[in-house]
């Protein structure tokens, strides 16, 4: 039977936005809980952005102390905190322990080297690894792509029970080909399907999520 990668709807200020992604059959909706970033909000907006929908929430973070982690998370009502900082994987493993949460670890992708590398750190650590494109100055959010070419094929890699999600750079016109190439488990958009940062077009994410899983495009994952 043929399935499709789930989809990640990242970046939500608002609730209409996370309320379009829903209806168009998100599998998660992000937030991102990283202060001076352009879609930045705080916990208790994006319990308000996110609540009440059925759809399970992400919270992005970027080196916050375990305990700060653990009390935004829980006020969001987290089912996924994703890691995008310089965290190890000792404290990702300990995060896991502090509550029901899975935990994604954020990669910023050179070379088909780092994704190997974090492979190597984090798998049968983490629930996932999300490969970005690499920015030198911003960790996520960019929309820039890392080389599909390169990496192609590289899920064989990923071991049993370690999801692999792609982001960076993914728009309705390219997601398509994202999945052909790569057969991620997620798709991981924000700035693809929005109007300005942090402001969605109901009709891109709905073409976004259309795309995504067009007959044929599966992975049978």
């Amino acid at each position: 039977m043929t399935s499709y990668p789930a989809v990640k709807i990242c970046g939500l200020t608002r609730p209409e936005d996370a309320s379009a992604a829903a209806e168009a059959g998100a599998d998660f909706l992000g937030v991102v809980l990283v202060p001076g970033t352009p879609r930045a909000v705080t916990p208790g907006q994006a319990r308000g952005v996110v609540e009440g929908l059925g759809v399970p929430p992400v919270v992005v973070m970027a080196d916050e102390p375990p305990g700060e982690a653990e009390r935004m998370a829980e006020m969001v009502g987290a089912r996924i905190i994703q890691l995008h900082g310089d965290e190890l994987p000792e404290y990702a493993s300990g995060l896991a322990e502090r509550g029901p949460w899975k935990i994604w670890k954020a990669l910023r992708v050179k070379d088909i080297e780092d994704v190997f590398r974090g492979i190597g750190m984090y798998g049968g650590i983490v629930d996932g690894l999300l490969l970005d494109g690499w920015h030198p100055r911003h960790r996520g959010g960019s929309g820039v792509p890392f080389d599909w070419r390169e990496v192609e094929g590289i899920r064989a890699s990923f071991p049993e029970g370690l999801r692999f999600i792609a982001a960076g750079g993914l728009r309705p016109e390219n997601v398509e080909e994202a999945v052909r190439r790569l057969a991620p488990h997620v798709l991981d958009v924000s700035s693809g399907v929005e109007v300005r940062p942090g402001v969605k077009s109901r009709n891109k994410i709905h073409a976004f999520i259309r795309n995504a899983r067009r007959p044929g495009r599966g992975d049978g994952s």
